[in-house]
Order: structure tokens, then C-alpha cells, then sequence
């Protein structure tokens, strides 16, 4: 079988060297021409373990190649994946330029029966737009060539990307034709040999739930971020409050850890696209937009906390650990390391961070503004205090004695509430965590 793939980030790249692994032909294409020959040459653009090994192999075994033009192999496939951006605007919506501009390219050139499934995250009534554009092509070519639409939202977690492509918990595809909704068995049923997890429903269904899981997610988040925020005040434990309602079969205690915000690609834009979704529609979600606002708001959590420790910050040294939205990637959209670093530096602070992967990013959007530390304890070297904001595996069990020697003060912010705040103070350390 051969398939297309327009777009080579994240969602385009991950699905086309995981389709090509499961022996299939793969085409990816993207209009940037040094992202493509980059690829060519094995040069993978973004960090996602165990996806470099994946395309370099994939390509030497002739089943994924990359190209510029979609046009080339259009005739050769018979899905084509539109996998592109759909970056917010000023208002909160989805930016669909890309989107659109994949359909009517497709409209121009398709000279067969051809699928073409939007994987990008797009909101409720994107694909009535998508045939349209595709309609109108081929009326301005005076062609009656059949196609379907469908829609197939990917559910990849950063850092665990291929496996969540090979063993999906589930595929949601929505389909408006039997035709299509045969072509997209034949392309999963090897995933799913052993239990078919497909969800097969209306397209409009399949564009929500893509945005209903994530705003979910989003909100189990805000949730427990203002429970903790709460317990700061009144001497609870967030983490005892945790455990104790995700011992609920019906509540479970998956994202119910409290922390100073999330972030990424996803859920930040997705929660504010569904908001202004409803808005169109004149309805307003209050749980949502609370949401967003809870979200805002526990990005500078940590700022405050450094500044209850160590009061006037000019001049003071901070430390942060951490610089990724999450572990295992190099993604900082939306992270809240840049809400921090931009407070603390307005606040005259001097800062030297460090982060295993997403260094090469932070320089590229704060330059020189701050230090950057060939290690954490290297970061802390003269620090005043040092927040975690990312929960890196090599940040969980540092070696305390080093670390309290090295720095200037012992100010310690855990924005991920990884220590035990009983083993920070004995060796020394003035800890705050979130909820603790």
C-alpha cells in the first residue's frame, strides 16, 4: 500500500516512519526544501527517542522517501495524510492556510479514486471545508474525479511518540463513506491483529473527540493545580489529596499531578481553539476557559515562590533545571520555562539554566539574556536558589551535599514536586514544592 504524508513535524514525521516500519510505502512531503534534504541525508529536525534509528532505517530499506512536491507521487497513492500546522491566531482559532492549501493541491492534480485524511489537529467542521476547496478544483478543471475526506486525529504523547503509533491505545477515524472506511482498515489492521481498536464515526465526531481528549487532560491539570494551590494555603498535602480521590476507580489518578503548568504544542492551543469553536457557535464553555486561565496563572507559581524565599530578586542567581515543556523532547512551545525566565529576568535576575535536550532552543529564543550550564550542578555553581521545572530522570536524585556546597544560598523550588521535602530540608535546602 502507499500513502502520502504532507507535512514532516512532528505528527507527519512520527506517522510516516511508523507506517513505513509496518512495511509500508511512504512519501513524505513538505514545501521546506531544507528540511526535506536534511532528511535525505538522515538529519532528523526534532528530538523524539528512538526516531532518528527509525527513518534512517526505513529509508536504507526503500520504504520512506521525501519530496517537495506532492505532485510526484500522487498517482502512485491512494491515501495522502495532511499532517500540516494549524497554529493559532491572535483570537485563539486555528490557523487552517495549510490545511486548506493541502485540499487544493489535491483537487489539481488527483486523476483517480484518492483518500485524503486530515491528521492535523482541526476543529469541528474542517472537513466540509476540505472538500469544498477540493470541489472547486476539480470544477475549475471540469474533472469528475471521485475522492473521500476523512478524519484520523493522532493521540501521540511527546517523548513516547513511536510506541504510542505501534500500540494505540485507540485509532479514531471518522468516514462518511464505505469505500473509505475500507481503505483506512487495510492501513490499520496490522496495528490491531490481535484487538481491532479502530473507532470508526462521522467525521464531525472524530474532528471533536481529538479536541474533547486533550481539553479533558488540559482540565484534570488546571484541577489539580488549583487543589494544590489551595493546599499551600490552608496546610494540606496535595499529594496525600492526590492519592486519596485517584483511589476512586471512577476519578484514577492518571494527570491528576499537580506542577506549575503544561504546555506544548497541543494542549495550550487545543483548549483555546475549542473555546473559540464555541464561540462561534454562541456558546461559551466555562469550564474550559477556566481551564486556560488556571493554566496562565500556575506558570508563574514558581516565580512567586522564589521570590517568598529569597524576597527583592535583583541581582540574584537562579538556577533552573529543566527548559522542555516535558521529559523527552526538545519542544518549549508554550513551556513554562519561558514564563519563568522572562519574569525573573524583568525582576533583574540573573539565570543559568540547563536542560539534557533543549538547550539549541532556548538559545534560539533567548540568545545571550541568559547563561546556559553544561550540567545541573554547573547551572547551580553561586545560585541562590534552584527550580525544577522539568522532570527530567537525571534531575530526581541529585547528589545534595554537592549541590549545597556549590550554591550561594539554599533556596529550592521543586515545580514538579519530585523530592521528598523532608530529605531536601535535612540536607540543608529551604524547600517549597506545589501543594506541599
Amino acid at each position: 500500500m502507499k500513502i502520502a504524508i504532507v507535512g514532516t513535524g512532528y505528527v507527519g514525521l512520527v506517522s510516516g516512519a511508523c507506517f513505513a516500519e509496518m512495511g509500508l510505502d511512504i512519501t513524505c512531503v513538505d514545501t521546506d526544501r531544507k528540511k526535506i534534504e536534511s532528511l535525505q541525508q538522515g538529519i532528523i529536525p526534532i528530538y523524539e527517542p528512538g526516531l532518528s534509528e527509525l527513518v534512517r532505517n526505513n529509508v536504507a530499506a526503500g520504504r520512506l522517501h521525501f519530496t517537495t512536491d506532492l505532485t510526484e507521487c500522487l498517482d502512485r497513492v491512494e491515501v495522502v495524510f495532511s499532517a500540516v500546522g494549524t497554529p493559532p491566531d491572535e483570537d485563539g482559532s486555528a490557523d487552517l492556510r495549510y490545511v486548506l492549501e493541502v485540499a487544493r493541491t489535491f483537487g489539481r492534480h488527483i486523476n483517480k479514486y484518492t483518500l485524503l485524511v486530515t491528521k492535523s489537529t482541526v476543529p469541528v467542521g474542517t472537513a466540509r471545508k476540505v472538500r469544498a476547496a477540493i470541489e472547486e478544483e476539480l470544477a475549475k478543471r471540469g474533472a469528475d474525479v471521485p475522492f473521500d475526506v476523512a478524519s484520523n486525529p493522532e493521540f501521540l504523547k511527546e517523548g513516547a511518540a513511536i510506541k504510542d503509533f505501534m500500540s494505540p491505545d485507540r485509532v479514531v477515524v471518522g468516514v462518511d463513506s464505505e469505500q473509505a472506511r475500507e481503505l483506512m482498515t487495510r492501513l490499520y489492521r496490522p496495528l490491531m491483529i490481535n484487538n481491532f481498536r479502530v473507532l470508526f464515526m462521522d467525521i464531525a465526531s472524530a474532528e471533536m473527540t481529538k479536541y474533547a481528549a486533550n481539553a479533558m487532560l488540559a482540565t484534570r491539570i488546571s484541577f489539580m493545580n488549583d487543589v494544590a494551590n489551595l493546599c499551600d494555603l490552608m496546610g494540606a498535602n496535595v499529594e496525600m489529596v492526590r492519592k486519596g480521590i485517584g483511589a476512586d476507580v471512577r476519578i484514577g489518578s492518571k494527570f491528576l499531578y499537580p506542577g506549575c503548568g503544561y504546555g506544548g504544542s497541543c494542549f495550550p492551543k487545543d483548549v483555546k481553539a475549542l473555546a473559540h469553536t464555541a464561540h462561534e457557535y454562541g456558546y461559551t464553555m466555562e469550564v474550559i476557559e477556566a481551564v486556560e486561565r488556571v493554566n496562565e496563572r500556575q506558570k508563574s507559581v514558581v516565580f512567586e515562590k522564589l521570590r517568598q524565599l529569597l524576597g527583592d530578586l535583583r541581582g540574584k542567581r537562579i538556577a533552573l533545571w529543566g527548559l522542555a515543556f516535558k521529559p523527552e523532547t526538545d519542544d518549549m512551545r508554550e513551556a513554562t520555562a519561558i514564563t519563568v525566565i522572562e519574569r525573573l529576568l524583568d525582576a533583574g535576575a540573573e539565570v543559568q539554566a540547563f536542560d539534557p535536550v533543549a538547550m539549541t532552543e532556548c538559545r534560539r529564543r533567548f540568545g545571550d539574556r541568559i547563561g546556559y550550564a553544561a550540567d545541573m550542578y554547573q547551572a547551580a555553581e553561586g545560585a541562590d536558589a534552584v527550580a525544577l521545572l522539568t522532570e527530567w530522570k537525571v534531575f530526581r536524585m541529585p547528589d545534595w551535599s554537592r549541590l549545597r556546597a556549590s550554591m550561594r544560598d539554599n533556596a529550592l523550588v521543586d515545580g514538579r514536586n519530585i523530592y521528598d521535602k523532608q530529605e531536601v530540608i535535612k540536607a540543608g535546602f529551604r524547600y517549597s514544592g506545589i501543594g506541599k
